[in-house]
């Protein structure tokens, strides 16, 4: 797949576009079909008995399957959500979290992709597993 924005052009439309966030999520790696995002979890991420909150978890993975297509269409402010499943699987700590995406279909329409979130050092347990689908505006 062809990259038509790396990892430079998708921080500067998280910081113009998504400012409200852009300080929460940092790009690891950008390599297509393959997404790599970080969120550092804090404090205002957890839930009581101190693991990160399955909202935190699963705005990681919206994000990271945000910007995985937008990695490959460029910069494309409308693309949304149409359907997003996610598995929780294990406790994640607080601290770095790691979520690779991988784009597995690109349409006219609608692009599917498939992640895992990690916690840092434990990237052979994953605390997650989405599976998220996009619409694409008919304009790119």
């Amino acid at each position: 797949m062809e990259i038509k924005m790396d990892k430079a052009a998708l921080q500067a439309f998280l910081e113009t576009d998504f400012a409200q966030v852009a300080d929460q999520f940092g790009f690891v790696e950008v390599a297509p079909p393959f997404l790599t995002l970080e969120l550092i979890a804090s404090d205002q991420h957890l839930r009581p008995g101190g693991t990160v909150s399955g909202p935190t978890m699963f705005g990681l993975a919206d994000v990271c399957a945000y910007f995985c297509i937008l990695s490959v269409i460029g910069p494309v402010g409308l693309a949304v959500t149409t359907n997003c499943s996610i598995d929780f699987m294990r406790k994640p700590q607080a601290g770095r979290l790691l979520c690779r995406m991988e784009l597995l279909k690109l349409g006219r329409a609608l692009a599917v992709c498939e992640g895992r979130i990690y916690s840092e050092g434990a990237e052979d347990k994953p605390v997650a597993r989405a599976s998220l689908t996009y619409s694409i505006p008919p304009s790119r």
